[in-house]
Parts: C-alpha cells; structure tokens; sequence
C-alpha cells in the first residue's frame, strides 16, 4: 500500500501528524489532474467535456453516500468542515428567536464552535459548554441537566483532534431530539478512523474533510433528508436545487477536487475500508501506548478503548516545543502547541505551556511506532 504512496516510498521520514493532514496517495493527484486536462467544463452543456463533469459529480454524490452510510441526495461538498459549518448554521438558524440556546461540547475543534459563537453574537443566542470528565470524556450527565426547550443545537465532535475521545454520538442524538434540538457532529477526526453510518448515529448534521483521510482539500456533508428540505438555503436563485444537498453548494463545484475525492474512496475500499483500517489503527495505538518511556504521561483515555489513535503527551522535564523539533531533526513528524483549537478543552489541561500530539493512521507501520517510542525514550 505504501508504495501508491510518493511521499511514503522512503522511509527516512516518519509521519505522525496524521491529525493535521494526512499523507495523499498519487492515484488521487492523477485523478485530480487529469480531470483538469479532459474534463475542464462546467455541468449543463450537451459537448462531452461537461458531460464528464456531470459524471465526476453524480460518481462523487454515491461515493460521499457510502462513505457516509446514507443516500446521495443528501450529501453535501464544500471547502471544508469549517466552512460547511459557518454556512449551514446561518441556514438552520433562520428562524431562531432571540434567547434560544446552542450547547457545544468541551473536546470540540473551534470550526465547530466559532461558527456558533459568532452567530449568537449576531442574533442574540445563548452558547454554553458542556463538560468533560476527569479522564477526558463527555460528561453525559452535564449535557442531560443542561438540556432544555429553548435548546436549538447540541453541537459535538464525534472523536477530539487534541485527545483522541470518541464521543458516543446516538447518545447525544437521543438526548438532543427528546428536547427537539439538532444534534450537530464535527467528524473530521473520526470519519478518518472509524467506520460510518449516520443513520445509525442518529444524527442531524454530521460534517467531515477528505484530507484527513488520504483525500483532497475538500469538505462533505450529511444532512437529514426532510431537515435540509425544509431550510431555505443560501444560493443564486437559479442554481440548481436537486437533489436537495445540492442547494447548499455555492457557485461552481471544484469538480477536480470530487473526482479526487472519488478516487480517495476507490483507495480506501481496495484496502479494505474502514473497517480493516480501524482494527488496524487500534492495534497500532495499542503498541504506541505499550511502548512509552515511563517519563510520558498521556492526557486523557489511557487505552485504546473508546478512542482512536490520537494521543496528547508530554514528556517529564522536557519541553514539547524543543521535543517537536528535534524529532522534527530526527525524521519524526509530530507537533507542539497549546490549545490545538480546542480552546474549551484546553482550560482542563493540566500542562502549563505546550504538548506533543501523536496522531497515527493506516499508513504508518509497527516499526514506526517502536522507532518513534526510541526516540521518546532518548529525549
């Protein structure tokens, strides 16, 4: 596998960042550019180069589906989660009432947040924090006391970027619709290691982003059928409005990025799926974890059960920042920072200054893994 792989085919740097972005197979730049070279049209002509465009994106709408483990009608691309997020929230939010509440969790990125802080700003809307337990996951209980009728949006990641915590998602959904609120689901960091099936989970809205997961720079949503019909979107007045997913993408779709995006599935598929690709990333975490130097301390789960391959750490008497860079300086790729844009996280973080953050995913080997805990050990 890792040979469909440029940047993995010499083994002098290690990848570690997987959090940050993933490594890109070079089926998907082909792909990419060769959309460019004989599919540089827009949709709605009767010549063969928009007839591939239209192609590229009904591919890239069944493909989105059986990732996501719904129906292509309701699947939705952008940017990215970030931008997804900022624009269907001003769509949901229409008709809102000034005092209405929006709960948002503590283990979430802050594209998940921001985009409704800035609209409670805008609109005269409530956000509280809900809390996490000692050990770093949801705390169940805050959420179920802080839930009431004037609650519109309970918005949550599905697993943290910073600690790895997977959120138990149809949980959330359960207790968000009991009170006739969305629940709303930031799986950037999941989507890219565990299986999905939104129907399952229950879910609203559930937002992720092809680079995390071998992909393009590129965003793609779910929406609930009868929920996405019923807003009134955004959008040029003339631009098309089906399926209903497609009335939320603004202005000319990056077709070379879908098929990109199409070729990340095919790539995720002929290796297994993200079945095999989750049992594996848990094997590996589980040797990560086995293997550090007993200087190490990891915050939050201390097993790979109810996490994924994600780790936040510090090393005793060792400076992350410093750590960061003469890992960097010896073929390791890993980061140091703060908050990681975890900002509400962040304030029940021990560690006064900064911490190394391991991200693993399918593309990295065992011998990685006990390299990498040498170098630990050395530092």
């Amino acid at each position: 596998m890792r040979s469909r792989f440029s940047s993995l085919r010499e083994d002098r740097f290690v990848f570690l960042d997987a959090p940050g972005g993933s490594q890109v197979p070079d089926e998907v730049g082909d792909a990419i550019a060769r959309t460019l070279r004989e599919a540089s049209a827009n949709i709605g002509a009767n010549y063969e180069t928009s007839k591939r465009v239209e192609g590229i994106l009904a591919t890239a709408r069944e493909d989105g589906a059986r990732f996501l483990g719904c129906s292509s009608d309701d699947v939705v691309f952008g940017t990215n989660m970030t931008w997804l997020d900022f624009a269907l929230s001003r769509t949901a939010s229409r008709d809102w009432k000034e005092g209405d509440r929006i709960l948002v969790s503590r283990l979430d990125h802050d594209g998940g947040v921001a985009p409704w802080v800035e609209l409670a700003a805008d609109r005269g809307f409530e956000v509280e924090w809900v809390n996490v337990t000692e050990d770093l996951r949801l705390d169940y209980d805050d959420l179920a006391n802080r839930l009431d009728e004037r609650v519109r949006v309970v918005a949550c990641v599905a697993s943290s970027n910073a600690v790895g915590t997977i959120i138990d998602v149809a949980r959330v959904s359960e207790l968000a619709h009991e009170v006739g609120a969305l629940c709303w689901v930031d799986a950037v960091q999941y989507a890219a290691h565990e299986p999905v099936d939104v129907e399952a989970l229950g879910c609203d809205v559930f937002i992720t982003s092809a680079y995390k997961f071998c992909g393009p720079h590129i965003g793609l949503a779910y929406g609930r059928h009868d929920l996405l019909e019923s807003w009134r979107p955004y959008k040029a007045r003339p631009a098309a409005s089906e399926p209903v997913g497609r009335r939320f993408e603004v202005g000319t779709a990056p077709y070379e990025l879908l098929a990109g995006f199409s070729a990340t599935i095919a790539y995720l598929e002929s290796i297994g799926g993200m079945e095999a690709i989750a049992a594996y990333e848990h094997e590996l975490g589980q040797r990560f974890l086995d293997g550090l130097p007993d200087a190490a301390t990891v915050y939050g789960l201390q097993t790979m059960d109810g996490r994924v391959a994600t780790f936040l750490l510090n090393l005793e008497g060792v400076d992350a920042v410093g750590a960061a860079k003469r890992l960097a300086d010896e073929g390791f790729g890993v980061w140091a920072h703060d908050n990681w844009f975890s900002l509400g996280l962040r304030e029940k973080l021990p560690y006064p200054d900064s911490a190394i953050r391991v991200g693993l995913i399918h593309y990295n080997t065992p011998d990685e893994i006990d390299r990498f805990n040498a170098a630990l050990a050395r530092l």
